[in-house]
């Protein structure tokens, strides 16, 4: 059976170009009413217009879907405010919010300046916390809301250069893991992508023919099912060149030192500590406890 969004309306935030665009252009092919908001700065998050929204909104009419514009930047507070505005004012609801804007200014943490972490900050997390946040409500209220946030393999595993965006992006999963709880029983569900595509971010960094295999729309199919009714929630779904993994953060089963344990029964022990055989994934801070209690169960290993 297709996955639908006839009498959805989607926001689809950085999505002029790249990922956002081809998010856009396939929710409106199934049938949402999209927001098409989108800065239209430079990568490095400076300048703007609403060349890039405008374009988009055209493909969507084009193909016989609804969409209109929006040029607000997800770090304005009223930008935001404005936003959520327009599309009630024109939609009368908000059912999915796909948090895609982004920037970079990548550098070695020894040579990167401060204002260059905090402005990606600024753009990948409180970019994404602001318009949740003037959502939130109102997907409340309707008792029904889906929204995918934008992580990354850097965020999840690292990567040179990147510490500012590393941060940003693991940020969202923490983000993601509080939020899917709170919207549990208002029938939000929350969810985040980690994409690997070519668009501006990634034109600079990879061989033409990597390039071609990783088009923006390889990633779109997670993104729609993640934002569909039968999603699940507090996922991480990897898509790039149509190939689909599910990311968790686990935990060893651990060991019982006793409170005697020192320094040195770590290192002693560590090997047991760190050992993943039989890892577990927590849905909570409390099944969190519970994993550290279980453990107190069992005798204290000698060290």
């Amino acid at each position: 059976m297709a996955i639908r969004f006839d009498g959805k309306v989607a926001i689809v935030t950085g999505a002029g170009g790249g990922l956002g665009r081809m998010h856009a252009l396939e929710l409106a092919r199934r049938g949402a009413k999209v927001v098409v908001n989108d800065l239209g700065g430079a990568v490095d998050g400076t300048g703007g217009n609403s060349q890039a929204a405008e374009a988009v909104v055209a493909e969507i009419k084009a193909a016989g879907g609804t969409a209109i514009a929006n040029g607000a930047s997800v770090t304005d507070d009223a930008g935001v405010a404005h936003l959520v505005k327009q599309t009630m004012d024109s939609f009368g609801r908000i059912d999915i919010l796909i948090a895609n804007a982004g920037i970079l200014r990548d550098k070695s943490f020894a040579k990167m300046e401060l204002k260059d972490f905090d402005a990606v900050m600024a753009v990948h997390l409180m970019g994404t916390v602001k318009p949740c946040k003037a959502v939130w409500q109102i997907m409340r209220d309707q008792q029904y809301g889906r929204i995918v946030v934008t992580t990354s393999s850097t965020g999840l595993y690292g990567n040179f250069g990147q510490t500012n965006y590393g941060a940003a992006k693991l940020s969202l999963v923490g983000f993601m893991n509080s939020l899917k709880l709170e919207g549990a029983k208002d029938n939000i569900k929350v969810n985040a992508i980690c994409p690997v595509a070519a668009t501006r971010m990634t034109e600079n960094l990879l061989p033409p023919q990597v390039l071609e295999m990783l088009k923006p729309e390889y990633v779109t199919p997670a993104v729609v099912f993640l934002a569909s009714e039968e999603s699940p929630t507090g996922t991480v779904i990897s898509a790039g060149a149509g190939v689909f993994s599910s990311a968790q953060i686990v935990e060893s089963a651990g060991i019982n030192l006793g409170h005697g344990a020192t320094a040195d029964t770590v290192a002693e022990n560590w090997a047991k500590i760190s050992d993943f055989t039989n890892a577990t994934h927590l849905n909570n801070g409390s099944e969190h406890g519970a994993h550290l209690f279980a453990r107190l169960k069992d005798a204290p290993v000698a060290g």
